[in-house]
Order: C-alpha cells, then sequence, then structure tokens
C-alpha cells in the first residue's frame, strides 16, 4: 500500500476545494517555474530550479528528461537520490484529488535510478536504489532496490541487462 495520508472532504469533489490546502500563489508560482524547467536543456539549471524555487531534494548529478512534469502543488514532497534519470515526459505525483477525499504522499526515487519515459509515478511511493523502471509504467507502489519493473499494472520484469 502506498503511504499517503488521507483528508476527507464534505461538499463538492475535492479538487473545487483545492484552495483550502494550498495557496492559488503558491500553484501559480510553481507552475511557472515547472513550465521553465520542462523545456530547459540544461541540467544544472534544471535542478537548480527544482532545488531552489520548487524546494524539491535533488541529488548531485541526477537528470530530468524534457517534457518532466512534478507535482505543481506539492513538489517538496519529492526527493531525488544520486546520479538518476527520469525519463522524457515522466509524471511525479505528491498530491490525488479525488470525489471524497484527497491524499497526499511523498515520492521518494533513490540514488542510481533509471526512470523511462512517459512513466507515471503516484503519491506515496518509494523507488529504491538502482531500480530500473520500463518506459510507459505506472508506479503504483513501492519497487525495491535493484528492481526491473514496468506495465500497468506494475509487475516484476525480471533482471536487468542494463550497467549501472
Amino acid at each position: 500500500m502506498r503511504k499517503v495520508k488521507r483528508y476527507p472532504v464534505e461538499g463538492p469533489n475535492a479538487l473545487w476545494q483545492i484552495y483550502r490546502t494550498v495557496s492559488p500563489w503558491k500553484g501559480v508560482k510553481n507552475f511557472i517555474f515547472i513550465q521553465i524547467a520542462r523545456y530547459c536543456p540544461m541540467l544544472s539549471l534544471k535542478n537548480a530550479i527544482y532545488r531552489k524555487m520548487l524546494g524539491m531534494k535533488v541529488g548531485q548529478h541526477s537528470a530530468f528528461g524534457l517534457m518532466v512534469m512534478v507535482d505543481v502543488f506539492f513538489p517538496e514532497h519529492i526527493t531525488i537520490g544520486n546520479n538518476s534519470v527520469i525519463g522524457y515526459n515522466t509524471t511525479i505525483l505528491a498530491h490525488e484529488y479525488l470525489i471524497q477525499e484527497y491524499r497526499i504522499g511523498k515520492v521518494v526515487i533513490g540514488d542510481h535510478v533509471l526512470i523511462g519515459a512517459n512513466t507515471t509515478i503516484l503519491p506515496g511511493v518509494t523507488i529504491g536504489d538502482g531500480a530500473i523502471v520500463a518506459a510507459g509504467a505506472v508506479v503504483h507502489k513501492d519497487v525495491p532496490a535493484g528492481a526491473f519493473v514496468g506495465g500497468n499494472p506494475l509487475r516484476d520484469l525480471g533482471p536487468s541487462d542494463v550497467e549501472q
């Protein structure tokens, strides 16, 4: 089970109540900086934006491909280890707003992790050191260190031949 904190709501669905949770100005500021980072080809500048403007914890030499979308409302709940690669157009979420509740959970991606393109990482998951997530996967549960996983639903794909 993912490690998320659940917050029940009454009345309209939780997304309609988002600004009871997050300042609209924080959302606007984060959106602008995330869009700059998504298109920025310079890895060091992109990492500086994530660290300084969004409060993410990003390890040394980690690389975000173009068009990566990090959580707009709670980027400070995302941690990326050292020397990891986040593939093109990946989405990393630290929140989910549902009909009768919203959930917030930290996302921790370890050291030397490879996340394939077009992957979606849901709130409350940990991806262990040296893990590989195949392109297009939906990460809805923790991934053990050194694992090779992919698909939707996420499953073990066996040993990897990729060198770390």
